[in-house]
């Protein structure tokens, strides 16, 4: 029974009756804080790709080294939150986020590409238990027909925050002229120094995500939160084992399958937003990192309408309607990057983020409702949320393939990536039978039975 004290009452199934407000709010900041750290690697790819002289295909290692940590670390969030609680997991990688941070003042004395990546990878660490505390906690704080559409409604502050990392990178790293033009004007031993003091540069933006991460963590603290367990008959949380819990997803198709989707969503997302600013600045060499910067924010500004269109979509029409359209959009936006030859083709790679926006949140919802028994919950998360990993997988591949074809080509990639995705949706079709108004309808059935 919930206390007499709290505003909302658990359902046996871990979901609310209700959704608490200032739970839900600082649960969707974390959403923030995960993209301020996602987008701040775009400015850190196109700042190392200069000072450190990489290939595509090495500046990619950042990527790598950033969802690979989300990979390694998901399945050892999940027992650590079934084991305590998804407040103690988002507590944990807050710390973590923070030491990640942390750990970039020592790296930009060493002026080495190892250390950085060292740094992103336990940033990542971080960020892992965010993601698999919550993005399942954020369907589970309410009622459960509005999972995916309270999953959304977080996850616009993900777009909040991808525009947040991108202006401190733009105002706090880049500066009004072309880095790699500056370094070539200088002697090697000029250069080297210059690289050195831009490399200082990078890490005025993460002064204020510790200040902000410090904060977080002493607000969920003293903020008291609903469990999110599912109940026994007699009221006690209801746990499955992790080998159970293997067993019994091992046998659920749809479940892989969209994690398999996952995994592909989420490389295309992640190569087209790594290779945007290098685009611009490959096909148009006067072009200064502001310059190439101003199309991320762009691009992060068509995210944010996106996810507010789909938020609104996803309450009138069959989310695998909204998002086969979205997906198809997407695709034909890239090949017109691939085969326009002017600045158009810039503006095509940024404007496909309008149709990104509901991706990745209606792909984790639909995998997770395909796992109905909820002590299953924690683990398949966790699962879900490893399938980023093609975050660190598909733009390396981008990379080698721009290295070796050149940049445009290159988009070519996340263009077929999204169309499988879009196949993904149609095919989920035929189990997503019922309007968001007959749900309702069915629901408050339900409730007057």
């Amino acid at each position: 029974m919930a206390a007499k004290s709290v505003s909302w009452k658990e359902q046996p199934d871990g979901y609310l009756d209700r959704t608490p407000v200032l739970q839900f709010v600082l649960v969707s900041i974390l959403f923030a804080m995960w993209a301020i750290a996602s987008s701040l690697n775009d400015i850190l790819i196109t700042q190392f790709k200069v000072v450190f002289n990489l290939s595509d295909l090495a500046t990619a290692f950042v990527q790598s080294a950033f969802y690979g940590g989300y990979f390694i670390i998901a399945i050892p969030a999940s027992l650590f939150i079934k084991k305590s609680s998804y407040k103690m997991g988002i507590i944990a990688g807050l710390a973590c986020f923070a030491a990640g941070c942390f750990i970039f003042f020592p790296a930009s004395r060493m002026a080495t590409y190892a250390p950085f990546l060292f740094a992103i990878f336990v940033e990542a660490i971080g960020l892992s238990f965010l993601e698999t505390s919550g993005d399942t906690y954020a369907t589970l704080l309410g009622p459960r027909r509005l999972a995916t559409v309270r999953l959304n409604i977080a996850q616009v502050m993900n777009a909040v925050g991808l525009i947040i990392g991108i202006l401190l990178g733009k105002y706090l790293i880049f500066q009004d002229s072309n880095l790699k033009t500056e370094m070539a004007k200088m002697t090697p031993e000029a250069a080297h120094a210059y690289g050195i003091e831009q490399l200082g540069r990078t890490l005025s933006p993460y002064k204020y995500v510790l200040i902000v991460l410090i904060v977080l963590i002493l607000a969920f603290a003293v903020t008291k939160f609903p469990s999110g367990r599912p109940k026994t008959a007699e009221g006690a949380d209801a746990h499955a084992g992790f080998g159970e819990t293997i067993t019994h997803l091992l046998h659920n198709r749809r479940y892989w399958g969209g994690v398999a989707t996952q995994f592909i969503y989420i490389g295309a997302q992640t190569g087209i937003w790594s290779f945007t600013m290098r685009l611009a600045l490959n096909m148009f060499p006067h072009f200064t990192e502001r310059d190439a910067a101003d199309f991320m924010l762009w691009s992060y500004g068509f995210f944010l309408v996106g996810r507010f269109l789909a938020s609104w979509l996803l309450t009138k029409f069959r989310e695998t309607r909204v998002l086969s359209v979205y997906m198809i959009l997407g695709t034909l936006m890239l090949l017109g990057t691939v085969t326009i030859h002017s600045v158009v083709a810039v503006w095509m790679a940024a404007g496909v983020s309008l149709f990104l926006g509901p991706g990745w949140p209606t792909i984790y919802s639909r995998t997770l409702e395909t796992v109905e028994d909820r002590r299953y919950t924690e683990t398949a998360g966790a699962i879900i949320v490893m399938a980023i990993v093609g975050g660190a997988v598909l733009p390396a591949a981008q990379g080698a393939l721009s290295d070796a074809a050149g940049m445009k080509v290159s988009f070519i990639l996340p263009a077929i990536e999204l169309l499988i995705v879009a196949i993904y949706f149609l095919f989920e079709m035929r189990h997503d039978k019922l309007t968001p108004k007959q749900k309702r309808d069915l629901a408050l059935q339900g409730q007057t039975a």
